[in-house]
């Protein structure tokens, strides 16, 4: 169970604060049922009432620094989504998106980013389906680092930027280089 307080990740709301734990009091639900009342942090307009329930299959914890600073180093090695018929695309980045995980994110991401430099080699634009889902899981993306790296989310892509040329230039100069 979550506190009230706690930060948590919800689908395509994104991170968001647990408000409360209460019963509702609105005609037609169940007033012995808890629910989360949760409050995104990136839609202010926003409140998402979820069954405490079955908070554990649709909520999970913010990662911790250290769970986000790893995953960071790991991203390289993150695989893109294998598109096998491109009327099933949006179909594939919504499923990805659905997961509540950071990697399949990162999935979105990358194979965005490869789909849309090749249309750009081509003269072709973007499509409307690629632009939408890159801008949903980097907003995912980014606002649950920038809740676990304690920093403004507009600096997440730049850092993230960093981390993995530090990376790779460490891994350039060999093992050895740990050692300095």
């Amino acid at each position: 169970m979550y506190n009230k307080g706690q930060h948590v990740v919800y689908g395509n709301k994104g991170v968001c604060t647990v408000e409360d734990i209460t019963t509702l009091n609105i005609p037609g639900v169940d007033r012995e049922k808890l629910y989360y009342i949760l409050k995104p942090l990136y839609i202010s307009s926003s409140t998402v009432y979820v069954p405490v329930e079955s908070g554990e299959s649709s909520l999970r914890s913010v990662l911790s620094r250290q769970e986000a600073e790893d995953f960071i180093c790991s991203i390289p090695r993150i695989s893109l989504i294998q598109i096998v018929n491109e009327k099933l695309v949006e179909q594939e980045y919504r499923s990805c998106m659905r997961s509540n995980d950071c990697r399949e994110l990162v999935r979105v991401i990358k194979t965005i980013y490869g789909r849309k430099t090749k249309r750009l080699k081509a003269g072709r634009k973007e499509t409307a389906v690629d632009s939408k889902y890159f801008k949903l899981a980097e907003d995912n993306l980014y606002g649950e680092l920038a809740v676990s790296l304690d920093m403004p989310r507009a600096e997440v892509g730049g850092y993230i930027l960093r981390r993995l040329q530090e990376g790779a230039a460490a891994q350039e100069a060999g093992p050895e280089a740990a050692l300095l």
